[in-house]
């Protein structure tokens, strides 16, 4: 199967090289590389050019945030496969792409996802979280739980059933588009028990009480229009969760 990559960023000359670079390292012979700029100023462009040769397309304009690119990717894909590894995101090893298809095909289903590690934004050494999609259900979305979004690999039949990421929505759209593909479609799935990807932390929905409240209220509001019951006193159980990988992490230290 072609599978297709999508990075979207903006103003990431920190980060994205080493994004890019994790991708374009991939031994998966079918792979399409796409990358979307929302219009870089700070020379974020002039790196991704560095790789064009080995990056499929390169989009550079404004958008409408990082969902609306996302969007602009999944139409442009030609691939079987989508998943998106954001500019602050890395694959772990060369062989990640492989080893998530060959789950694929081996349990013949539509999805495919892993675990990650959150690691510290100014010294990646520092894991600081175990992040375990393992004990996923679609039951536990009404609890605010749902797979590692940067290790999640659908074919694209499943975008073209559920349709587009919300851009109404400004953090939680990753949250929504799953909601409909898991608790609303009956779309087959397999989960590789191994941390993949690798996460700066400090992302948009962590960054501060305001956002966090943000985060929960979407979370709220994408279950409530799809049919899902859930409160603030269900989305306290993602709590504990987070208090249990971080001891994992530390036990497995």
């Amino acid at each position: 199967m072609k599978v297709t990559i999508i990075t979207v960023c903006f103003n990431s000359v920190k980060t994205v090289e080493e994004t890019i670079i994790s991708v374009i390292s991939q031994n998966y012979p079918n792979l399409e590389y796409i990358v979307i700029d929302g219009g870089s100023t700070d020379g974020t462009l002039d790196l991704i050019n560095k790789y064009s040769d080995k990056i499929s397309l390169i989009i550079s304009e404004p958008d409408n945030g990082v969902y609306d690119a996302m969007n602009k990717g999944i139409r442009l894909a030609s691939g079987d496969v989508i998943a998106m590894l954001n500019s602050d995101d890395i694959y772990r090893s060369d062989d990640v792409v492989s080893r998530l298809i060959s789950l694929m095909c081996r349990k013949q289903v539509d999805i495919v996802y892993a675990d990650l590690v959150v690691v510290d934004r100014l010294r990646c050494s520092r894991v600081l979280r175990y992040y375990d999609s393992g004990g996923f259900s679609p039951a536990k979305m009404k609890f605010g739980l749902m797979p590692a979004h940067p290790t999640f690999f659908a074919k694209k039949i499943v975008y073209n059933k559920v349709g587009e990421y919300r851009t109404d929505y400004k953090i939680a759209a990753d949250f929504e588009i799953m909601v409909r593909i898991f608790c609303c479609n009956k779309f087959t799935y397999a989960h590789l028990p191994e941390a993949l990807i690798e996460m700066k932390n400090g992302g948009i929905s962590s960054s501060g009480f305001s956002s966090i409240l943000r985060l929960n209220l979407e979370i709220i509001e994408a279950c409530k229009i799809n049919g899902i019951y859930t409160n603030f006193l269900f989305l306290l159980v993602k709590i504990p969760k987070k208090i249990i990988e971080i001891l994992v992490l530390r036990n497995r230290s």
